[in-house]
């Protein structure tokens, strides 16, 4: 720690931080537009300028400056620097005046007008003047793609975007070009950027020069609701904020959350929202002479009667998408329990995934936050960039920090960090297993090592004894200890933890999701549209959902359902933290929240359930699940369930494993329906097939 004085008032803080943080610590406001806290010092704006005693007679750069950096006073005097003297006002006017010398000044059309760090700071520190009367310099705007709207005559040159592409993200794609009134931000050659994280230098620019290109001339920021809210996009649960207009989302901003997101959240999470109001489903359907057609939901209701009635709950199941909250399986759970059927089945996928098995054996044990902490990485059967590409920048973070071997059993793929590729399937782990390999030697000497095990390892017939080896190796190379669980399941389907800590598996007669889908009578789909129903026999399906996706295709009976903004609702993230996300709106037409849909048919078909409230619904869950009441917390996995489940470890098949996800832009219902998405995934297409040329 350092001591040190801030406008008179002495200060104790960490002796890595830089004076401007130490000024903030004291409560004094410093400007800036290049600093960042998790991006490198550039120092090249000059905004933070502070006087420091007994040091040069100019002011400082705070944030290229470090607390270790200041001199004690001639006889041991505690430093001592100020943020308010007369020597400050005048340097900050005159950084000012230089920034806004080239800047148009184009405030009222510009989109970044009522949240611009330029107007803000420069009404604060600023003055009402300027002395340059030449011409303005005029830049080109770039083309960088769909989703980032460049304005280049308003770049101030901060370089924020370039170290975020750079340190964060890890792609070389923006950079600086010429020196002088002729620098500008550039691509180079012009094309589109390929990060899955590139929409977060929307939020990084200070000024309007990249703001958000499907957001552009929409909406005012003041003429916006905001509500606090969390992604469902990929299993994360990054923190979100929801800004509408009416009944209409018009954008998504990240938020805040050390634990999971830090501040980052991905493409998709981000410009997501055009979807959901596309292709919705407004009213409920029944099929009639082979066609859909509209009806009241008591019509819907008595057709789903009348199909119940004619079968027994054998025949009966049920199938959770992975966009589902936890209130709408819990009911659905109940409903199916009080038919007498145990056909539930929340893993659309296969995934060999069970809570009998500990809830250790199904969650991100290590956390988040616990990558840092790591210091080996075994990938088994996943690719994070795409499954989860926020984490993946954490796993990046990790890396820059130096002596983190990663390796990667499975597809090989550009991760944006290096890793040795060790092998394609199960022979490969059956390998390491073995203690053969290099590999495996780096991750028993590691203190902290840790493997994480995608969907793609898990899914299909064999995917149990890979679970098993899995546990087994974590088992051998001390992965599992008292202080420390490196067993790591990576999830893609934001419902799929929670369905597991529901118990929405078959029970001990009940039928898996493939079985269902050949052997039922009545099915009910909830937003479930992942599952491949090619071998679908003739029978009676219901689906309850939001969008017109393959589920409503195949549905006798559509009943409308809420999305993810739509409802207040309880999702647990691949690590097992309990979230909460808030209602923003309203859905459309007659569509309802799931929960009450199911609540309403439960009525209907004589199995009238005990609630009638969100508030007695969740009374209700959290007597049967305790666990679920305690928000934002997590209920850690034992290691003593690694353990067992590494006892059972076997003989694995012969497979290889591949990434569930085929399409990052594609990969539920909202995102299918989304235009931006939907031009995203096209230009990924087209690059993936120029690089293979």
């Amino acid at each position: 720690m350092a001591k040190l004085k801030v406008d008179g008032k002495e200060i104790e803080v960490p002796d890595h931080f830089t004076l401007l943080q130490a000024c903030e610590e004291a409560g004094a406001e410093v400007p800036r537009f290049c600093f960042h806290e998790r991006l490198s010092v550039a120092g090249n704006c000059r905004m933070c300028l502070i006087e420091v005693k007994g040091g040069p007679p100019k002011p400082a750069a705070s944030c290229a400056m470090g607390v270790r950096d200041l001199r004690p006073g001639p006889n041991g005097e505690t430093p001592e620097v100020f943020t308010t003297t007369p020597m400050v006002k005048k340097a900050r006017e005159g950084v000012m005046e230089f920034l806004l010398i080239n800047h148009p000044l184009d405030c009222p059309i510009c989109d970044q007008g009522g949240e611009c760090d330029l107007q803000d700071q420069a009404m604060a520190f600023g003055i009402d003047s300027s002395r340059y009367q030449e011409n303005k310099r005029a830049v080109e705007d770039k083309y960088i793609g769909p989703l980032v709207k460049t304005v280049m005559n308003r770049c101030i040159h901060c370089t924020r975007c370039v170290r975020f592409t750079t340190e964060v993200a890890g792609i070389a794609e923006l950079g600086l070009i010429g020196r002088g009134e002729d620098a500008e931000i550039t691509t180079y050659l012009e094309q589109a950027m390929t990060s899955e994280l590139q929409g977060n230098v929307v939020d990084l620019c200070p000024v309007g020069a990249l703001t958000s290109k499907p957001f552009a001339f929409t909406a005012r920021p003041w003429e916006l609701n905001k509500t606090e809210s969390i992604d469902v996009m990929d299993a994360l649960g990054s923190a979100i904020r929801v800004d509408t207009r009416g009944r209409e989302v018009m954008r998504i901003m990240p938020r805040v959350n050390e634990d999971i997101n830090e501040e980052w959240i991905s493409d998709k999470s981000r410009f997501i929202w055009d979807g959901l109001k596309t292709q919705r489903l407004d009213r409920p359907y029944v099929k009639k002479d082979g066609r859909l057609q509209a009806a009241s939901w008591s019509e819907a209701f008595e057709a789903i009667k009348a199909a119940v009635a004619a079968s027994s709950g054998d025949k009966i199941g049920a199938i959770a998408g992975d966009l589902a909250s936890v209130e709408e399986m819990y009911a659905l759970k109940e409903l199916l329990t009080s038919l007498g059927s145990e056909n539930v089945d929340c893993r659309q996928d296969g995934a060999a995934l069970d809570p009998s098995l500990g809830r250790a054996s199904y969650i991100f044990n290590p956390t988040i936050q616990g990558i840092e902490s790591a210091d080996a990485l075994l990938v088994i059967g996943s690719n994070p960039r795409f499954e989860a590409s926020v984490l993946n920048a954490r796993i990046r973070k990790r890396y820059r920090m130096g002596n983190f071997p990663i390796a990667v059993i499975g597809e090989p793929g550009e991760l944006r960090y290096e890793y040795e590729y060790l092998g394609a399937g199960t022979d490969t782990l059956a390998e390491l297993l073995s203690g053969k390999g290099k590999f495996a030697a780096t991750l028993k000497a590691a203190q902290r090592p840790m493997i994480i095990i995608g969907q793609g390892a898990v899914a299909g017939e064999g995917g149990q004894a890979v679970l098993a080896a899995a546990a087994k190796l974590a088992a051998a190379v001390g992965a599992v200890t008292a202080d420390w669980n490196g067993f790591a399941v990576l999830h893609t389907a934001a419902s799929r933890v929670g369905g597991l800590d529901l118990g929405f598996v078959p029970g001990k007669n009940g039928r898996t999701a493939a079985e269902m889908v050949s052997a039922s009578d009545v099915l009910f789909l909830l937003g479930a549209d992942e599952i491949d129903l090619a071998n679908r026999k003739a029978g009676f399906t219901v689906y309850i959902g939001s969008h017109g996706d393959n589920g409503a295709h195949a549905a006798d009976v559509i009943l409308p359902a809420a999305t993810y903004t739509e409802k207040s609702g309880t999702w647990v993230n691949t690590e097992g933290r309990v979230q909460i996300g808030n209602r923003a709106g309203f859905a459309p037409g007659d569509a309802r929240e799931d929960w009450a849909i199911i609540r309403a048919l439960s009525d209907v078909l004589g199995k009238k359930l005990p609630f009638d409230s969100l508030g007695e619904l969740r009374s209700k869950l959290y007597a049967a699940h305790p666990h679920f009441a305690d928000v934002d917390a997590i209920a850690v996995g034992s290691g003593d369930e690694i353990a067992a489940l590494a006892q059972k470890a076997g003989e694995m098949g012969k497979s290889v494993f591949a990434s569930p996800v085929k399409d990052f832009y594609l990969t539920n219902p909202i995102a299918r329906a989304s235009a931006v998405m939907a031009e995203c995934s096209a230009l990924a297409r087209n690059n993936f097939k120029a690089a293979a040329e």
